[in-house]
């Protein structure tokens, strides 16, 4: 197993962070030298900041890959594309593959197939947009060292593991020493916007095991505009920064409710906001009923389908944090 470097400080200070970047850069070029590296850019923290390093690194030397499978939440495909196409200058392919994603999905409610066939689907998308690119010699991914630790290899949201054999590259993993928030210092020294270097934790197969069932397109858009309406809020009431996970959840039911005098069989948001350090267990977020009263006012008039709000109170355990 590979091991923290002894000698290696915490990064805990910008100027630290700097110097960690700065022995990275050299590194990356001694080991890249003139050829080109791939990156699965899902959005998320690691990846991001794998992107911002190795832009700084080799410039246009790296081609990312950013799939978008219809699971993202609200904004995040767009900010992708801005942030590292528009901003950064970055050699970026955007694949739209929402239908090809949502059709697979269509009808299976098993929470493990849906993980299954939204992994397989990733890397078989990957793996096409990689064969038609030319000149590719190494692989950058985003391991951070709990990976290491727990030996769980990379999260399914920029997991390229199981690419086939004619596309298998040397690895580029420059912050595989690195914690979470060192990350996130190296992240704010590269320049990126905060909201993506404090990004929540975002599971592998994203709005798919919020969705909870068969997804469907309807549903689906319900839990990405309430959880849309209930992070606008979080911020808005100074929770952004304090509770460390935050969501919302469309279960697969209906109950009857009344809008407009008439009788109406909507879905349910349950909003779920929890404190954790490393997520083996959390506990609930005690929320301003004042806020609680005025999330449920818009996401019940804004979201399409919906009649009820309910909050989870259950913490970690006996309850998980997702709820598939």
């Amino acid at each position: 197993m590979d091991k923290r470097p002894e000698s290696m400080a915490r990064i805990n200070t910008p100027a630290l962070a700097e110097a960690f970047i700065a022995e990275q850069i050299s590194a990356i070029r001694a080991q890249v030298g003139d050829k080109k590296v791939l990156l699965a850019l899902s959005g998320g923290v690691d990846s991001s900041v794998v992107a911002a390093l190795l832009i700084r690194a080799i410039g246009k030397q790296l081609v990312c890959v950013h799939v978008n499978h219809g699971l993202l939440r609200k904004g995040e495909p767009e900010q992708v594309v801005q942030v590292f196409r528009n901003e950064m200058g970055a050699e970026l392919i955007y694949v739209d593959a929402v239908d090809r994603f949502l059709d697979k999905l269509a009808g299976v409610a098993d929470p493990e197939r849906k993980r299954k066939i939204i992994g397989k689907e990733f890397i078989d998308v990957f793996a096409e947009e990689a064969k038609k690119l030319h000149g590719i010699a190494f692989l950058a991914q985003g391991t951070i060292y709990p990976d290491i630790l727990e030996s769980v290899g990379l999260k399914s949201h920029h997991n390229v593991g199981g690419l086939p054999e004619d596309l298998q590259f040397e690895l580029v993993e420059p912050v595989k020493y690195l914690y979470k928030d060192e990350v996130r210092q190296v992240g704010l020294a590269l320049g990126l916007p905060e909201s993506m270097v404090y990004r929540q934790p975002f599971p592998g197969p994203g709005l798919g095991v919020r969705c909870v069932g068969a997804i469907t397109r309807d549903r689906l858009e319900a839990v990405r505009e309430s959880d849309a309406i209930l992070r606008e809020e979080f911020a808005k009431n100074g929770l952004q920064g304090k509770v460390w996970q935050y969501f919302t959840i469309v279960p697969d039911f209906t109950s009857t409710g009344i809008c407009d005098g008439k009788r109406t069989d909507a879905w349910p948001v349950v909003i779920r906001a929890v404190n954790s350090v490393d997520a083996t267990s959390a506990t609930i977020e005690e929320i301003p009923y004042s806020l609680l009263h005025h999330i449920t006012a818009r996401i019940t008039s804004e979201v399409k389908g919906v009649n009820r709000v309910l909050y989870d109170l259950t913490p970690k355990a006996p309850a998980t944090i997702e709820w598939e």
